[in-house]
């Protein structure tokens, strides 16, 4: 009995000791089950994280792509352009220069200003000198050639004759006719020094009074004969009709007809000696302004520009062929 006793106690503790260690399994188990759901969730949430970044960088992928794509089209159409340039280079060059040349033309035949078509046709040149194709050479050569030409034009500065032209037609109204003109005024002698008081006080006074009776009277040397008397309105018409000799010697100046250029000055000069006051500083000035130009030459010949504008637009319609044949 005794034993039995003993081995159910035995049995009752080892009972009890399995039930504990069972239960502190059981309960070790229910931690690391809790801490596995944590980890679960722990990583079910860095998944999901993980899941938006991946869907981020993909769209910035895309976004990449996307620009990659918009800028290699834009390279190549770039590239397109820059071909396009370069091969329309050359031919906006020789429209510019043929620009040039023309506008040196025009200025040589209808105003006749060198210093003008000097400036374009060496323009021209630079814009041809900062390219490198031989077969500008030959053009070159012609628009170098005609530079030297103006450059050896004696006397051919026709717009600066022409202001000239214009500042006397400009003054006319203002020029003093002759009969307007008034004697000179007499200058006033410097007063004499004090006398001692011993001096003749009437003989001095004698003296002052023939002096101003003197000047009652007035002698003076025209060098004409007689000046126009002219009405006001004659002298309206004598004004316009100086103005429209120098506007006549101006346009043949333009038109290089010398012949009547030098009669108009002449006639211009011969009324304002006649009609108007020589003494006059105006009218001075006017004299000496058609002195000059009645001594210059302007029936020279200015060099035309027709082979160097011919060269020059067969050269352009050659490379228009070449590259239409190209194409």
């Amino acid at each position: 009995m005794r034993i039995a006793a003993v081995a159910i106690a035995l049995l009752v503790a080892q009972w009890v000791d399995t039930r504990m260690q069972v239960a502190g399994l059981q309960q070790e188990l229910a931690r690391r089950l809790a801490d596995g759901d944590s980890v679960a969730k722990e990583g079910r949430a860095l998944a999901r994280q993980s899941q938006e970044a991946l869907a981020a960088l993909q769209a910035k992928v895309g976004v990449l792509e996307a620009k990659l794509a918009e800028t290699q089209s834009q390279a190549v159409a770039l590239e397109a352009m820059y071909q396009e340039l370069s091969s329309s280079r050359d031919e906006r060059l020789l429209a510019e220069v043929e620009q040039a040349v023309v506008l040196a033309m025009q200025q040589l035949q209808f105003a006749g200003n060198v210093e003008a078509a000097l400036i374009a046709l060496q323009g021209a040149d630079a814009r041809l000198a900062r390219s490198v194709q031989p077969q500008f050479l030959p053009v070159r050569k012609l628009i170098a050639r005609d530079i030297e030409r103006l450059k050896g034009t004696p006397g051919a500065n026709i717009s600066g004759l022409s202001l000239k032209i214009e500042s006397v037609v400009a003054a006319v109204d203002s020029l003093p006719l002759a009969y307007e003109q008034r004697p000179r005024a007499e200058t006033a002698k410097p007063a004499a020094a004090a006398r001692p008081v011993s001096v003749d006080y009437w003989r001095q006074l004698g003296a002052d009074l023939w002096r101003e009776f003197r000047q009652l009277v007035r002698i003076e040397r025209i060098d004409h004969g007689d000046p126009a008397l002219l009405a006001p309105n004659q002298s309206f018409f004598l004004r316009e009709n100086l103005k429209l000799r120098l506007l006549n010697a101006r346009l043949a100046l333009l038109q290089r007809d010398g012949k009547v250029f030098h009669e108009e000055i002449r006639q211009s000069r011969e009324q304002l000696d006649r009609y108007f006051d020589g003494r006059a500083k105006p009218v001075q000035a006017a004299q000496s302004t058609l002195k000059v130009l009645a001594t210059t030459d302007v029936s020279f010949d200015l060099p035309g520009l027709a082979e160097t504008l011919t060269a020059l637009r067969n050269l352009k319609f050659a490379r228009e062929r070449g590259a239409g044949a190209a194409r």
